[in-house]
């Protein structure tokens, strides 16, 4: 929500931003803002004079019942009661012209940032950077849900049976492979500095109306039958929540935080291959970054969010770029937005991982999130940032570090949490592999005078070194 002193003082500059984002059948939302704006002031204005006056007499009623001009005095009783009904009216016409302004308000845009490109929607989005090689293997890479499917880890029959569509089961080492990264993803921001949370998984119906734009809402949010709640579509939500109404020291700023949450999403419009898979899902987990700064340092955050997220994929080996959303792929409360995408050697082309927004002032100023300030109160900047949404990121690991074999390589970073499994092995292979070690011991690792020397893997046997 933008400051009602832009529409007061410069309409045009409200409407050119409009324009810019294609909505042009909002325009005529800011003239009227305008003059339901004029009415409330004048009618305010109105009711502190009657107000005044009021005071004024009603003071008087006293001195002179003290002199016994009672009947003067009863006039002015019926002057006050008559001025009580004008104020009680005009209060009701400032409640109503305040409930029009706001509802006109709550769907104007925020003012996009200069550098952002005009576009109309996404495929008008502009390529920035690209970081790691787009490579293509001599070898063909298999759909991410039939990579799964090979080391038995995705059943999505069963889901269908429990959830229905756009539901999934992990399972064994994909299941695992999973939650390491987002082991590994809570760990890299924790070493940045940031504040790791793990936010209410439901919000309050004011909550969801201060974070995010209606037709988002509409689009995305499950509503709990019965009760003022709603599934979080990101941690964002509940997070920015969290300060719903508070006034912030300026030097408690910035505040940095990053959250871990399963997310919901009815994903309108899913449908196709990817339905298949777990590309587009209604169910995923997430880890977040959220800040809260001063608006002067808005920007320098927005700079520093998106390249921690790059920093992140790159240190799994997985090439991404990242692509400048245009002002008609903007969400009404943005001010400038980046996605980042991974590449997909299957597809030979980038997808959205994650997404890094600055809403200026407008989540704070919906929900009365303050900073104070030595010259009064103003409203703090708000960012958000996604570290990591799986299971695409899975995919994305899946996909680029497949091998020829239909083995795929664990990036290091990740082996940790994998319990130091450097690679995921078919399950095909697992008969393969029992024959091929009774060989071993029949031909190599026989029980008296092994072949220590000629054992291809002699490295990993402590036997070995004891011979050696």
């Amino acid at each position: 929500m933008i400051d009602i002193k832009l529409i007061r003082e410069n309409r045009k500059l409200v409407k050119e931003n409009i324009k810019k984002k294609f909505q042009d059948e909002k325009l005529g939302l800011v003239d009227e803002v305008y003059e339901y704006d004029k009415s409330y002031r004048e009618c305010k204005m109105k009711v502190d004079e009657l107000r005044s006056k009021r005071n004024d007499l009603s003071a008087s009623i006293g001195s002179l019942m003290r002199d016994g001009k009672k009947d003067e005095a009863e006039k002015i009783k019926l002057e006050v009661g008559n001025i009580n009904n004008e104020i009680a009216e005009c209060e009701e016409k400032e409640e109503r012209l305040s409930k029009e302004i706001k509802d006109r308000m709550m769907v104007i845009p925020n003012i996009i940032d200069a550098s952002v490109p005009i576009g109309k929607d996404d495929s008008e989005n502009v390529e920035v950077e690209k970081f790691g090689e787009p490579f293509v293997p001599d070898y063909e890479i298999p759909y991410h849900a039939d990579i799964c499917e090979s080391f038995k880890g995705l059943d999505k029959v069963s889901s269908g049976k429990t959830s229905g569509n756009g539901f999934y089961y992990l399972v064994g080492d994909i299941a695992r492979l999973h939650e390491a990264t987002l082991a590994y993803a809570r760990d890299f921001m924790i070493s940045k500095g940031f504040t790791y949370c793990v936010p209410p998984f439901m919000i309050h119906s004011d909550v969801v109306t201060g974070v995010m734009s209606f037709p988002e809402m509409e689009a995305m949010m499950y509503k709990i039958e019965g009760e003022d709640l709603y599934l979080i579509g990101t941690s964002e939500h509940s997070m920015i929540g969290r300060f719903k109404g508070e006034i912030i020291d300026e030097e408690k700023l910035p505040i940095a935080m990053t959250s871990y949450s399963p997310c919901f999403r009815k994903e309108v419009g899913a449908h196709g291959i990817e339905e298949r898979g777990i590309y587009r899902v209604h169910q995923f987990e997430k880890q977040e970054m959220i800040v809260l700064c001063k608006p002067e340092e808005a920007m320098d955050w927005y700079n520093k969010m998106w390249k921690y997220t790059v920093e992140f994929f790159r240190s799994m080996d997985i090439s991404v770029r990242t692509l400048e959303c245009c002002s008609g792929d903007l969400a009404d409360l943005k001010v400038k937005s980046c996605d980042i995408e991974a590449w997909s050697p299957r597809q030979k082309k980038y997808y959205e991982v994650g997404s890094c927004s600055t809403l200026g002032d407008a989540q704070a100023r919906r929900m009365g999130i303050r900073m104070k300030t030595d010259k009064g109160n103003v409203f703090v900047n708000t960012l958000n940032n996604t570290v990591i949404a799986s299971p695409r990121s899975l995919i994305a690991i899946l996909e680029q570090h497949y091998q020829a074999d239909g083995s795929v390589k664990i990036p290091k970073v990740l082996q940790p949490y994998m319990g130091g499994k450097e690679k995921l092995i078919p399950t095909k292979y697992y008969k393969d592999i029992n024959h091929l070690f009774i060989w071993h011991g029949r031909n190599i690792c026989t029980a008296r005078n092994p072949k220590c020397v000629d054992c291809p893997i002699k490295e990993y046997c402590k036997s070995f070194k004891k011979v050696a």
